[in-house]
């Protein structure tokens, strides 16, 4: 059996990866993380025969000598935020010789993921960043229907959460960029925006319906326009089941980019708990959408979009799906390359799909 350790596995995405790596036969799950009371009871939910419970944090300076003595396969970190991270967690999994997962957001943690390429070769593991929506889903949607065109122009990806709210760390990881400046690649050049300051309205098939979107900063803006010669636009939008709790949020950033204030991180523990309050009177839909434009291949223009939608507040398991899916790859023997690489092309569409099979999400092809 695969040994697959979840840090932080049971946190808003560790627990649903857990549940589902729990019914794999070929997967000895342990449950990991600072809190014991809280491993344990989710590894007696689970059934102690599928998973089991251990204290480790992961600043611990000891953390590869305790992934060595736990005879580790794959480590999969779902402690964010990432923005603020270091690849100590990482690094760790080098030295014990096990693979390493993640599901950082982080733009610059998932691009950087690479300074850790020679030393992953040199210990034979698989280190892969971003192992969730971004850049995993995304580019593996476009890998889908990249061949269609014979010049790719635009790439325009947005997604809209339901009424479940995620854990804080990774509200903060979104507030994190709230009116802060960053770059995206648009029309083949270089323009700075702003974090949550130009919401528009997008149109997602029903139930869900018009929701508000912002631009967030992520790997994708980097990642795209580098893995797809000739794109010349990337954009990234997300937003709220509830348009209020968008419009705070967007004044926040604005307010930021007024230099009114430094940041909208303070914020994000207060908006978490009101976002829980309010949750039950807010839609349990959310969905998500990749859009290409460009020439088929006659050279005549075409568009096309994909989309996802999920309800009964089942979105969260869409981001746990990528490391979920490859996870279970590497417990039958199919792993990634040696060497440190964000997550990109490492999984197909239906791959990353299967995991979501008997909940209620659906996938509307382009």
């Amino acid at each position: 059996m695969h040994r697959v350790l979840v840090l932080g596995g049971y946190g808003f995405f560790g627990s649903r990866i857990c549940t589902a790596l729990a019914r794999n036969p070929g997967v000895h799950l342990l449950i990991a993380g600072r809190d014991m009371t809280k491993a344990t009871a989710l590894a007696y939910q689970l059934g102690r025969s599928a998973a089991h419970a251990k204290v480790l944090d992961a600043t611990d300076p000891q953390l590869a000598h305790a992934l060595r003595k736990l005879s580790v396969g794959t480590l999969i970190h779902t402690a964010g935020p990432f923005q603020d991270q270091n690849y100590s967690v990482a690094q760790a999994c080098i030295q014990a010789g096990c693979n390493y997962l993640d599901l950082a957001d982080g733009r610059e943690f998932v691009k950087g993921i690479v300074k850790l390429d020679a030393a992953a070769r040199a210990a034979n593991v698989s280190v892969v960043s971003g192992v969730s929506t971004v850049p995993a889903i995304t580019s593996a949607v476009v890998d889908r229907y990249a061949g269609e065109y014979s010049k790719l122009d635009a790439i325009r990806i947005g997604l809209t959460s339901g009424a479940l709210v995620p854990g804080l760390a990774t509200v903060r990881a979104v507030f994190s960029y709230c009116g802060q400046p960053f770059t995206v690649l648009e029309k083949g050049e270089r323009v700075t925006v702003r974090g949550w300051v130009d919401a528009l309205r997008y149109e997602f098939p029903k139930p869900v319906g018009a929701r508000l979107l912002s631009r967030c900063d992520v790997p994708d803006l980097d990642l795209l326009p580098q893995r797809y010669a000739g794109v010349k636009t990337v954009s990234f939008h997300a937003g709220f089941a509830s348009d209020t709790g968008h419009r705070v949020v967007e004044k926040l950033a604005r307010l930021v980019r007024d230099g009114k204030l430094e940041s909208a991180v303070p914020f994000a523990r207060a908006l978490n708990t009101v976002g829980r309050w309010v949750a039950p009177l807010l839609s349990s839909s959310g969905a998500m959408f990749v859009r290409l434009e460009g020439l088929d291949e006659d050279g005549k223009p075409q568009a096309m979009t994909w989309r996802l939608l999920a309800h009964d507040n089942h979105g969260p398991t869409i981001p746990c799906a990528p490391s979920i899916a490859l996870a279970n790859k590497i417990a039958a023997g199919s792993s990634p390359p040696a060497g440190a690489m964000p997550c990109l092309g490492l999984l197909t569409v239906e791959e990353i799909l299967e995991p979501l099979q008997g909940l209620s999400i659906r996938e509307f092809p382009a």
